[in-house]
């Protein structure tokens, strides 16, 4: 070979830069839609889940089975690994009746129907539970965090994505 010979080590290639296709507004759009929906799911945790769960750990020692209580309008759905239980508790007390919509969600493998029986500490009875959410505290207890968790490191996550993007443009 003839010329100056180039080494591999003296070699650079110039930056190549994907050029903009045009759809940036597209794709703003749509990752702001989908913070908009993660941010309606975690806002849903905070407003259906957490409460119940905070409730259960301040009941969870006194807790008794009351027998003159009922539940209504009880369903549990499975998605895969995840279990959602809405049930409605009513418990007859001497200054009136307590009712309260409970939701619980936590993780396991199960097939069949739920046995449902009311608890309530006697010293508040406003705090209406049942034995399958007081059973299962601890795992919906870390259900609820770590999809709390995951659901915000999603949103950072695509709002950071987002301005990242937005600067090299």
């Amino acid at each position: 070979m003839t010329g100056t010979p180039e080494t591999a080590s003296s070699y650079r290639p110039d930056a190549l830069r994907l050029s903009r296709r045009g759809h940036g507004w597209i794709n703003t759009f749509w990752v702001l839609f989908g913070v908009a929906v993660l941010g309606a799911i975690l806002v849903a945790c905070a407003v259906y889940t957490a409460p119940a769960v905070i409730s259960d750990w301040q009941v969870r020692a006194a807790a008794k089975a009351v027998p003159n209580a009922r539940v209504s309008e009880g369903k549990c759905s499975a998605k895969l690994v995840i279990h959602i239980c809405d049930a409605t508790l009513a418990l007859r007390t001497p200054t009136g009746t307590v009712t309260r919509r409970v939701n619980y969600v936590f993780t396991g493998l199960h097939a069949g129907d739920y046995r449902v029986g009311v608890m309530a500490d006697p010293a508040r009875p406003d705090l209406v539970t049942a034995d399958l959410g007081l059973d299962r505290l601890w795992n919906r207890t870390i259900t609820l965090l770590v999809g709390m968790s995951a659901i915000a490191a999603c949103i950072v996550g695509a709002l950071l994505s987002l301005l990242r993007n937005r600067r090299t443009a």
